[in-house]
């Protein structure tokens, strides 16, 4: 018998993870980031991460910030955006038919280069009422002029919100941004989170705004401004929307940035921080894929090659910006790409939001993949593995016989659908 040491590393190591809920992985994120001001109204599957958040203001474990309590989603973006603008780093959380009654209040945060950073529990839009995991809320607010990403893990909750702070707040980006999650699939279960040191966030992190508040915008009555005034035709209403599209644009380079810096002082890895490929270098075909599901597909991804198949993923992490060239270059790995959508965009012209953005970004390239569209699992329906080894067997199938499945509707596989009379 011998007695095992543990080493101080270990030991910091075993204090710093927790096992907490996705939603408690966002509050826990926010605190760490020393948020200023939080401002909270409950919906399902959000409710828990401003909860949470109100126990650490009222037990002193967030000293100096301002908890508001108001009476609609409307009015939580709106007080905000007011913090914001008089120059506090601020929070919030929401969900489903709560993000669209914020639609209006989303435009303000965007024209008015505010770097606010809003956690999405993300589920399915009513009518009929569910509020399990769909992404068609998040990706709905597409041009709002706000960034997102997808989270697969509790930890990437904890990470992403810690990397957006560090994006938001660059002097030249200042544009807010969604931090999507699954609703149930991961707001509601429990799973390791490392919670890092005050001193290592502090350091990772920019400095909290002074009173002096951002570069461009301030309530301040030694220097006045006017906010939000109106600009004739002739204006430069138009170049105010084109400094967004450019910014939006430029800031994939600060987000690559943001995730090199955070591996480099935690230790944890994003891809480049816009996609993270999976045994893509040499795979035959592969599937690009967001949100928790993609953290299941890596597991279909192994199996599928224990038979002999050469299949990878691409994980998609940001939306908004989208990740163009990255999208080109994998792509260009593979000769069918399966495009896995958790999400809606009816009319579009795949039916799924993400496979529509492949398929113009690939427009006028030289890159022949077949692109292959695919929604499933909205609403929270089960998506298994047996069914992900099915889907990335479906891209083998079409890579050996030419021959797309028959069951396409309108060019998309609607992949697990219930069969009914």
């Amino acid at each position: 018998m011998f007695l095992m040491i543990k080493t101080q590393k270990e030991i910091e190591q075993e204090l710093e993870t927790m096992i907490i809920k996705g939603n408690e992985a966002a509050a826990y994120a926010a605190k760490s980031a020393r948020v200023q001001v939080i401002s909270a109204y409950p919906i399902t599957p959000q409710t828990t991460v401003v909860e949470k958040l109100s126990e650490f203001v009222d037990h002193g474990l967030m000293p100096g910030t301002q908890y508001i309590k108001v009476e609609s989603e409307h009015s939580v973006m709106a007080s905000v955006v007011g913090a914001s603008m008089a120059g506090t780093r601020t929070f919030t959380a929401t969900s489903g038919q709560g993000l669209f009654y914020m639609n209006e209040m989303l435009h303000w945060a965007a024209g008015t280069r505010l770097p606010i950073v809003t956690a999405i529990a993300s589920r399915g839009p009513a009518p009929p009422w569910n509020i399990w995991a769909d992404f068609t809320d998040v990706i709905s607010q597409r041009d709002t002029g706000w960034m997102s990403s997808f989270c697969a893990s509790h930890q990437e909750i904890y990470d992403e919100i810690l990397m957006s702070y560090k994006l938001c707040e660059d002097y030249e980006v200042l544009l807010p941004k969604f931090v999507a999650y699954g609703g149930f699939i991961l707001s509601h279960t429990s799973k390791p989170v490392i919670i890092e040191e005050q001193s290592k966030v502090d350091s990772y992190l920019p400095p909290l705004p002074d009173e002096k508040g951002w570069p461009h915008i301030f309530v301040d009555p030694e220097r006045p401004m006017m906010f939000g005034n109106l600009i004739m035709p002739s204006g430069f209403y138009s170049e105010f929307r084109m400094k967004i599209h450019d910014t939006m644009i430029k800031a994939k380079e600060k987000i690559k940035i943001a995730a090199n810096e955070f591996e480099k002082v935690f230790g944890r890895s994003y891809g480049n921080g816009l996609i993270e490929e999976y045994k893509m270098d040499d795979a035959e075909v592969g599937m690009l894929i967001y949100g928790d599901l993609a953290l299941q597909m890596e597991e279909a991804v192994d199996l599928v090659r224990e038979e002999g198949y050469k299949v990878g993923m691409v994980k998609l992490r940001h939306f908004r910006p989208f990740p163009t060239e990255d999208i080109i270059e994998s792509a260009k790995k593979v000769s069918v790409l399966g495009v896995m959508d958790r999400a809606t965009a009816f009319g579009s012209p795949t039916g799924g939001p993400v496979s529509s953005e492949v398929k113009t970004t690939l427009h006028g390239t030289d890159v022949n993949t077949i692109i292959l569209p695919m929604i499933g699992g909205l609403g929270g329906r089960e998506v298994t593995l047996e069914q992900q080894k099915e889907q990335l067997k479906i891209l083998v199938s079409i890579k050996e016989t030419g021959e797309l499945p028959k069951d396409l509707l309108h060019g998309t596989l609607w992949h697990g659908k219930l069969e009914v009379e």
